[in-house]
Formats: C-alpha cells, sequence, structure tokens
C-alpha cells in the first residue's frame, strides 16, 4: 500500500531527515515507529502525504507516485490519508460536527466547500463515526470545550468520514494521561481490525508499540534499524536503539511507575 524506494531527505541545514530508506507498508498492517527525538519518525510518517517533501526516491501510496503527483493527483492521494497529530488541528470555535465532516471536504468543488454545502449522507457518515469512537452526545459541542482525549477522537472520527484507508498518527497520546491514552490507542486498534485500515503511528513508548502494534519499525539518524514484530524487539536491541543510558533510564522510569 505504501512504498517509499530510496528515499532521502536533506533539510535545508544539511540535517539528514532520512535517510536511503527503502520500505513497504502492507494493506491492514498497524505499524508504529520508534526512536530518539529528530530520528526521522515525524519526517517519515509526514513524507507519506507530502506534507515533508523528499530529497530523492519515490514515496508511491496504492501504485500511484506522490512524490510525483500532480496538484491534482496530490489531491486526490491525499483523499486515501487521514492524518491525527498531538496538535489536534481542530477549528477550535466550530462544533464537533463541522470539524468531523471536514474530512469529506476533498470531495467537494471550492464553491461547496466555502458554504459547507454537505449531503445528507455526509451527515449521516458523521454521526456513524462520532458513535463508533463514543462521542455521539458531542455532535453540537464546541470542539475547544472538549477534553484532549475527546479532540483526539473527533480526529479519528474526522478520519473515517474521511473515508481514508490510511491513517498517520504522529504521536497522538503524546500529550494524554494514561487512561485516556488507552482509550484513543483502543479505538485505533478497532478501526485497524474491524475495518481494515492501515495505521502508521509515531510514538515515544515501547510498552504502547509492543502492545498495539502488529510491527515495529525503528529509526535512528533517519535510518531502519529494526523492522520486525514487536516480539522481536528485545531489550539488546531497544538498548541499540536508544544507547545504553538512555535506555536504562527509560526501564527504570517505568520500573518506578
Amino acid at each position: 500500500m505504501i512504498i517509499f524506494d530510496n528515499v532521502s531527505k536533506i533539510y535545508p541545514n544539511g540535517v539528514k531527515g532520512l535517510q536511503n530508506i527503502n520500505l513497504a507498508i502492507n494493506e491492514g498492517e498497524f505499524v508504529a515507529i520508534i526512536g530518539l527525538s529528530g530520528a526521522g519518525k515525524s519526517t517519515l510518517l509526514r513524507a507519506v502525504n507530502q506534507l515533508v517533501p523528499i530529497t530523492t526516491g519515490d514515496i508511491q501510496v496504492n501504485g500511484r507516485s506522490i512524490t510525483q503527483a500532480t496538484k491534482k493527483e496530490l489531491r486526490l492521494i491525499r483523499r486515501e490519508i487521514g492524518l491525527i497529530s498531538q496538535h489536534f488541528n481542530l477549528v477550535k470555535r466550530s462544533t464537533v460536527q463541522k470539524n468531523v465532516l471536514s474530512g469529506r471536504l476533498g470531495y467537494y468543488s471550492t464553491f461547496k466547500s466555502m458554504f459547507g454545502l454537505f449531503t445528507k449522507e455526509d451527515y449521516g457518515r458523521t454521526v456513524e463515526a462520532l458513535t463508533s469512537v463514543g462521542l455521539s452526545d458531542k455532535l453540537h459541542t464546541r470542539s475547544d470545550q472538549l477534553s484532549g482525549g475527546q479532540q483526539q477522537r473527533v480526529l479519528i472520527a474526522r478520519a473515517l468520514v474521511q473515508q481514508a484507508p490510511i491513517i498517520l498518527a504522529d504521536e497522538p497520546v503524546a500529550s494524554l494521561d494514561p487512561i485516556t491514552t488507552e482509550k484513543v490507542m483502543d479505538d485505533l486498534r478497532q478501526i485497524n481490525q474491524t475495518m481494515g485500515k492501515t495505521i502508521l503511528i509515531n510514538l515515544h513508548s515501547i510498552p504502547l508499540a509492543r502492545d498495539y502494534s502488529s510491527r515495529i519499525i525503528a529509526l535512528k539518524e533517519g535510518q531502519i534499524v529494526f523492522d520486525g514484530l514487536p516480539a522481536a524487539l528485545t531489550d539488546e536491541r531497544l538498548e541499540s536503539i536508544y544507547g545504553k543510558r538512555i535506555f536504562e533510564e527509560k526501564v527504570g522510569d517505568v520500573s518506578e511507575a
């Protein structure tokens, strides 16, 4: 479904965000991306929908090159890619309903988008999506009246209404408490397992990556240093990814908790 072909990203300041990435993400996978801050996790994720343009190589989504796509082709490909980030990215003064409906904007002309001329079917999809994440009672609530966890679940509902087969989640639980984190991760796992959505998620938490994903990819200095099943991610491998001192500090934090 998603193919990285010898992809590199070099930022204007010379920092190598990605180095010669060759990768295939299959349909229906739940893939966690881990690594230190600055390892290239967000660069990799956001390159999938061209929010971060790559320097060399090619990225294909469902057999179409997003790297070489025209503006019209890029718009069509982006319909198939939902994005959830830790910053919520909701219009705070708008209702939950309007924020979720915005997932359908890629299917409308500029005129209809400007005036919010959505179909009855799309209003129905909105209710269904909110019901699936347990927020049907928040339909007409202003988004700035929601908790952080509820706002993240609104973003999940928006991706569902978008009918995107691929969902990119960039540190979606970074600012949430443990209980809310579990709810959001459970929602993502449910739509992965029941709807067959492909989930590509950046995580700082090793336990979450092990518990929820079907595959883990680890990055270090913009390169893939691990790609395999969660069970194969041993403590020894983690030590090589994070470094001995940092890994020991992470283990200490977990044991003290």
